[in-house]
């Protein structure tokens, strides 16, 4: 998309072939959410301060200038927009455009402990989770994103409690590897019910 010209309009149905009926963004009636999942991660220059104002959805322009207009509410005004974004790349987008901050900080190493404690009901599953996921060091500096925890809690409350059965996961590609098959089997039991 770098360096070639799109409206929002086009690059909108490019990725969202489904919107090319629909009338949603030029219709008031409609109230459409954006998601700039890691926003900060695109290396767009969000130039706030010298991108031209646009406000017409069917206009060419840059990726970068679509973003600052949405961002600022010239494009769609009445669209909604959740960016998510390290605290860093955070503060380049104008306080003024920006209605509500959360800021995920992750858990300390008390904290980690806690959450398998009160994830895994059973206090010695909990204490078997612990002790694994400290064994590897790399998986326990993991443990600082929330998220984390919940898929290790899952992959090793199966594994160590005998509900599913294979080698115990020591990296983080292992521990995602069993949370994949742990899911997809999940899908295809409530696919067969269906």
């Amino acid at each position: 998309m770098e360096g070639k010209q799109h409206s929002l309009i086009e690059l909108l149905h490019c990725f969202f072939k489904d919107t090319k009926e629909s009338e949603i963004f030029i219709n008031d009636d409609f109230k459409v959410l954006f998601i700039f999942d890691g926003l900060d991660e695109c290396q767009l220059p969000l130039d706030f301060q010298n991108n031209n104002s646009l406000r017409d959805v069917t206009e060419s322009t840059s990726v970068d200038v679509l973003l600052t207009n949405l961002i600022e509410g010239s494009l769609l005004p009445n669209a909604l927009l959740w960016i998510t974004s390290r605290p860093a790349a955070a503060n380049h987008i104008s306080p003024d455009c920006v209605d509500q901050v959360t800021e995920v900080r992750g858990f300390d190493d008390p904290q980690k402990e806690e959450y398998f404690r009160k994830r895994i009901h059973s206090s010695n599953m909990a204490r078997r989770n612990i002790t694994h996921m400290k064994s590897s060091r790399s998986l326990y500096i993991m443990c600082h994103i929330p998220v984390f925890c919940w898929i290790a809690a899952t992959v090793l409350e199966r594994l160590l409690g005998g509900a599913e059965s294979g080698e115990i996961p020591k990296t983080l590609t292992q521990m995602n590897f069993h949370f994949l098959i742990f899911q997809t089997r999940l899908r295809n039991k409530k696919w067969e019910r269906s």
